[in-house]
């Protein structure tokens, strides 16, 4: 077995490796033991939660300060954590006694980040049963099928969603947030938390793969998974504070404010980047979170990012592209010195969007990371942070502690690991990785192999440490026998001034197989960019095989899911896949 952590990284500041060493040691808060998946050793934190409702159960210990803030900018609402644990006991005892729901039930939720949706989850959570985080962006069809997939005793969903199904009966009881949960959230002021036993292999959460291709199968995570991935959030925090750069120095002449801990969430709550990385992490933490409610507007979202101190954002690259772009960001009508840390996940951060972002929030300019993990992993397999990004700014970092990695070919998968350098595809093996899809079995037999080992699909490689990614094998365009990545396309033409988005992808050729195709919106307010001058502007920086051909410019947004992954299927011809979607 090939533990991508026992090879000697390249390039890893000596202090980086020196806290992890100290943080990783035995009787350290963070220190490693080893069990067994199928029989197999496996590395894990051996203080980890083991059951998420302690945490609720812990979260009135941090009194009055506030948990959420939610808004759109106009509106608000605000709740602190003592308000909210309370809110939960009285909508647990609601769902329990007026809804029957109880362990290992199973209860939709449905809706736009809100308030609403997180004390539901925490509701559903506190009483073992399984919180069926539907995917907000679902049409009516889509909806229907979530219902019917897994069953729930109870489904709340926001008005806006519910009314997609046109009022067809979908055979459960629905609450809807905005008519129902204000009085049930008060009905019962002094009710404890439920005390059901929850064990760590319990299931805890049922998350949609993104549907991008065929039905969206949901992945359970346990509460294991996810108190793994807790422990692994609170290592990053503790390495970051002992190894990452100081931090910056007020302006001369005024005087240095004291910073509460906010972070600012834009990533949907039915995704990892929200609900793991996001309400569950805060609440074991203690740190403040501001939600933006609705459809993403930078313009909207600039002041409140500045009003609010925000210190840190949890990104997208889709976001934060569009953010740093904004004529008043990218004219620095704003003060982000509060802002510490910006980092994120989903897809690969150009490092073009990664200096502007530098410039728009100099003082997350050397803590700024970026991970590689997927929802079948519980969110997180590697990180890229800091300096190492850095010196290394295309690479998705270093498998964390806990992460067995391999890239193995796609001809032999259960054949040896490929060594350093060589491309095939990423396997990963921990304890945050799911046992199951719901009800699935065959889906699971295709993706989850004895002992735990996941099969991502994901096709990149290893080298000094760190993994590369290239692409999803189905998007790699065969060009006369050459494999052309679409990301490397992209990643070129949106350092072009007039480019706002681009996709590239292969399409029909009779010479080559396949030929190289550019789909492009251009930057409004921009002059428009000519094919020519854009083919010139690749061949410029790569293989001339590589240079698209075909070329086509759109006004409209490229279609996207949630995560901002673009869908690809929509753009070769398949219509479906744009209204797969409802774009919020």
């Amino acid at each position: 077995m090939n533990d991508a952590r026992t090879v000697t990284p390249v390039g890893v500041p000596a202090k980086v490796l020196e806290a992890e060493a100290q943080l990783l040691a035995p009787g350290s808060p963070f220190e490693l033991v080893t069990e067994t998946i199928d029989g197999q050793p496996i590395g894990a934190f051996r203080q980890r939660t083991t059951n998420l409702r302690d945490l609720l159960a812990k979260s009135p210990g941090f009194g009055d300060r506030e948990y959420l803030v939610a808004t759109d900018g106009e509106t608000e609402r605000r709740l602190t954590f003592v308000e909210h644990e309370r809110q939960v006991a009285s909508l647990a005892r609601v769902m329990a006694e007026q809804y029957g729901v109880g362990k290992g039930d199973r209860v939709a939720i449905l809706g736009a980040n809100s308030i609403d949706w997180i004390i539901t989850f925490w509701a559903t959570i506190s009483l073992g049963a399984i919180a069926c985080a539907l995917n907000g962006w679902w049409t009516g069809p889509e909806i229907e099928y979530g219902v019917s997939y897994t069953e729930p005793a109870l489904l709340v969903a926001d008005r806006k969603r519910i009314d997609r199904v046109g009022g067809k009966d979908l055979g459960v009881p629905v609450l809807v947030m905005e008519d129902d949960l204000g009085a049930l959230v008060t009905r019962y002021p002094d009710a404890p938390l439920p005390d059901v036993e929850i064990g760590v292999d319990d299931p805890a959460i049922i998350l949609f793969t993104s549907g991008t291709t065929g039905r969206p199968k949901g992945a359970v995570h346990t509460h294991g998974n996810v108190g793994s991935l807790l422990a692994m959030l609170f290592f990053q925090g503790a390495r970051g504070m002992i190894a990452g750069p100081p931090a910056p120095e007020p302006a001369p002449g005024s005087a240095p404010q004291a910073l509460t801990p906010t972070q600012f969430m834009t990533s949907p709550l039915f995704h990892v980047s929200g609900l793991h990385t996001g309400a569950v992490m805060f609440m074991a933490t203690g740190v403040r979170s501001v939600w933006w409610m609705g459809r993403f507007d930078p313009g909207k979202v600039a002041p409140v990012l500045e009003r609010e101190r925000c210190t840190g954002w949890s990104i997208t690259e889709t976001v934060l592209h569009r953010f740093v772009h904004h004529p008043d960001v990218a004219a620095g009508k704003y003060d982000y010195s509060a802002v510490r840390s910006i980092g994120g996940g989903g897809s690969a951060i150009p490092p073009a969007t990664q200096d502007l972002a530098r410039k728009v929030f100099p003082s997350s300019a050397r803590t700024m990371g970026i991970g590689y993990g997927l929802t079948e992993c519980t969110a997180l397999a590697t990180s890229n942070f800091g300096d190492e990004l850095i010196a290394f700014p295309t690479s998705c970092g270093r498998p964390l502690p806990t992460i067995t990695l391999e890239i193995r070919s796609f001809d032999d998968p259960l054949g040896p690991a490929l060594t350093d350098g060589e491309e095939g595809e990423v396997w990963i093996r921990s304890p945050m990785v799911i046992r199951e899809y719901w009800r699935r079995p065959d889906a699971t037999a295709e993706t989850i192999y004895p002992g735990g080992w996941l099969r991502t699909g994901d096709l990149g490689w290893m080298e000094g440490g760190r993994l590369y990614l290239a692409s999803r094998r189905k998007d790699l365009i065969l060009r006369g026998g050459e494999n052309i990545y679409p990301a490397e396309i992209e990643a070129r033409l949106v350092e072009h001034e007039g480019v706002e988005e681009v996709a590239a992808l292969g399409v029909p050729d009779p010479e080559f197989g396949q030929a190289v195709k550019a789909v492009i919106v251009r930057r409004a307010g921009e002059r428009e960019a000519t094919a020519e001058e854009l083919e010139e502007f690749c061949a410029a920086a790569i293989a001339y095989y590589k240079v698209p051909t075909q070329w086509e410019f759109r006004t409209e947004p490229l279609p996207r899911n949630a995560m901002g992954k673009l869908l690809r299927d929509a753009l070769d011809g398949d219509a479906g896949a744009e209204r797969r979607f409802v774009e919020e």
